[in-house]
């Protein structure tokens, strides 16, 4: 890592509030780092609420249900989106979810972020929200080589979203989301990684499960959102926050750091 990485990592780990960056077993939540620590009550309800969100029979996202049945299922709470104090704290429990997920023998790994509400009370004010998020975490990355298998420009097809060298692929969940699947009580942000759908594709998993999740989204809803599409077809971007962009849409995050992928 070099001298800028390091630093860029101190920053956010003296910079951060006390982790609460916590793991579900099957039975508890518990902190990652201190198992011993007993975890607020306002963010254990947070963590609750979002359990029961993902376990529950309308839930169109099995891949997310996997996860928490695999025990491979990351959750933090934070204050408000994109102050410095969440930003940082963000960084820095993200960046272990990037190092544990390398090791895990799960396929279904899944961390999800969740934030006080933000004064946005409409679709468009929450996507702002949310890439100005993104963005102020690219600033802090402390890895100063965006993934490579995956594109950084945001206008290509084969774009995620990376963090410490990782490719995420994000969905946004807020409480005015016109997608039943994507409504929470709480702002939220649930980062994918990208390494393990090309892995469900290597194993013939990934069409079959895709096919399972838009199925209980066409029950659930009655429709699909226009912006589904398949990873290399068209830019995964358009998906995150949820609300159905417009065709000439124009995606408000640049990259500090690109990859050969740009060029295509």
């Amino acid at each position: 890592m070099t001298t800028e990485a390091t630093a860029k990592k101190d920053f956010f780990t003296q910079n951060s509030k006390e982790s609460v960056y916590s793991k579900w077993d099957g039975k508890n939540f518990t902190c990652v780092a201190s198992p011993e620590k007993k975890l607020p009550d306002d963010s254990l309800n947070a963590f609750e609420d979002f359990r029961a969100q993902i376990a529950g029979n309308d839930f169109s996202c099995i891949g997310a249900k996997a996860a928490l049945n695999g025990s491979f299922f990351r959750i933090a709470a934070y204050g408000l989106m994109n102050s410095t104090e969440t930003s940082t704290s963000l960084g820095r429990d993200l960046f272990s979810f990037a190092g544990e997920q390398k090791t895990a023998a799960s396929n279904f790994a899944t961390f999800v972020a969740i934030f006080e509400l933000p004064k946005a009370t409409t679709e468009e004010m929450w996507e702002i929200e949310l890439w100005k998020q993104l963005g102020n975490l690219h600033g802090i990355d402390p890895h100063p080589i965006w993934d490579p298998s995956v594109g950084s420009d945001p206008e290509v097809a084969d774009f995620s979203f990376s963090f410490a060298g990782t490719g995420f692929f994000i969905v946004g969940l807020h409480p005015q989301s016109s997608r039943m699947a994507r409504r929470f009580s709480r702002a939220a942000m649930v980062f994918n990684p990208h390494a393990q759908f090309e892995r469900l594709r290597e194993t013939d998993q990934y069409e079959r499960m895709q096919k399972t999740i838009r199925t209980r989204e066409l029950k659930l809803q009655g429709s699909l959102n226009p912006n589904l599409s398949d990873f290399g077809t068209k830019s995964e971007a358009r998906q995150y926050s949820g609300r159905a962009v417009e065709e000439n849409w124009k995606c408000p995050f640049h990259a500090l750091m690109q990859n050969s992928k740009n060029s295509k």
